[in-house]
């Protein structure tokens, strides 16, 4: 019997073949057609101005932070219920990472701990849409309004979901998204930055090409210094595939949620809640496990069963590094980080089996 992996990339190498073939025969490996459909395709999708793809999710929060002028002695709050890239990029660029935390039933930033963390010093926010879902983000954006401190949206999981009928990439001021192999969006890796700001869009097209602007004769222009973070033509390739389906996909992974819930809330087992009028693309299949249930003993469990599982997410602040240097950890995502599961989520993943795996680990 094979095992039950946790995820499946939506991207087979018969989608691709031929505009791969493409490539080979045109020598383009970057800066391409296909990078810059993608790019358009991103900002359409989501209802954003402006798409820069870039090679990770960290290196696009780390950029958003450069661009806001975060440094030295700046507080950025974080929601800490997420992996760790969250606050990296904050502790990276010698600012200090403030943990706010989260709900206990939809994972994401709690608006009272947001304003409470507020102080002169707060040079921006970073809130986490926990495992692709975004509930919650429509208010943090309005107290983030209300003391003018710019929103990033740590959407690295978010793709395809949207509260209030608007899609993650076009809420916040600057949207950072992940194309990683556990995303439903991947390109083996990657990322993206999104934002309808004019001003910052320039500031990105320069930066994000070597500080180059125009030509000067027959040369490139270099009026600042810059960076390379390029997505090249062949992952381009692949995310304008699954971009073309992305609906489809997260239809799908609803009613594999549905069908999980079914079974597995009489045995105790509680999902990650949503607020009203969100979508969600079930980036990460994630349950709280019954109470006294031994979530690590579980996983384990359904390891030696066949079923890759893993934890929910982690508490940031109750990390060696964050815990040892700040020592402020929060109780509820602390909580979650002990008692959430993630469980295989794919086109065509045995759900039944999966259940009576786990229904023999909790015997």
């Amino acid at each position: 019997m094979n095992d039950i992996r946790l995820m499946k990339p939506y991207i087979t190498f018969e989608e691709v073949e031929s505009e791969f073939r493409g490539v080979f025969d045109s020598g383009i490996f970057t800066r391409g057609q296909h990078v810059e459909a993608f790019r358009r395709q991103i900002a359409e999708y989501t209802g954003a101005k402006h798409a820069f793809l870039m090679t990770s999710a960290t290196t696009a929060l780390w950029t958003s932070l450069k661009l806001l002028g975060v440094g030295a002695g700046d507080e950025v709050i974080v929601s800490d219920f997420s992996f760790p890239a969250s606050a990296n990029v904050v502790e990276d660029l010698g600012a200090i990472p403030v943990f706010a935390d989260v709900d206990l039933d939809t994972f994401n930033m709690l608006p009272s701990e947001l304003e409470k963390k507020i102080t002169p010093r707060t040079k921006a926010v970073i809130f986490v849409d926990a495992l692709g879902n975004p509930t919650g983000i429509t208010e943090i954006k309005a107290i983030c309004e209300k003391y003018h401190l710019p929103l990033i949206e740590d959407a690295a999981c978010a793709i395809g979901s949207s509260e209030n009928d608007r899609r993650c990439g076009s809420i916040a001021d600057l949207t950072c998204f992940s194309f990683h192999p556990r995303k439903l969006l991947s390109t083996g890796e990657g990322g993206a930055i999104t934002t309808s700001r004019d001003d910052w869009a320039e500031w990105l097209e320069v930066k994000l090409f070597h500080g180059a602007k125009g030509m000067k004769g027959m040369a490139l222009d270099f009026v600042d210094y810059g960076y390379n973070f390029r997505l090249p033509e062949l992952q381009a390739i692949m995310g304008r595939k699954q971009l073309a389906k992305i609906e489809d996909i997260v239809d799908e992974r609803n009613r594999i949620r549905s069908a999980y819930i079914a079974q597995l809330e009489p045995l105790g087992f509680v999902p990650q809640q949503l607020g009203k009028n969100v979508r969600y693309n079930v980036q990460s299949l994630v349950f709280k496990v019954p109470e006294g249930c031994d979530r690590d003993g579980l996983i384990l469990g359904l390891r030696k069963a066949g079923v890759e599982s893993t934890i929910g997410t982690y508490a940031l602040s109750s990390g060696t590094y964050y815990m040892g240097k700040y020592a402020n950890p929060q109780k509820n995502a602390a909580k979650l980080a002990q008692t959430t599961i993630t469980l295989p989520c794919f086109k065509e993943v045995d759900v039944d089996r999966v259940v009576s795996s786990i229904r023999d680990g909790l015997e």
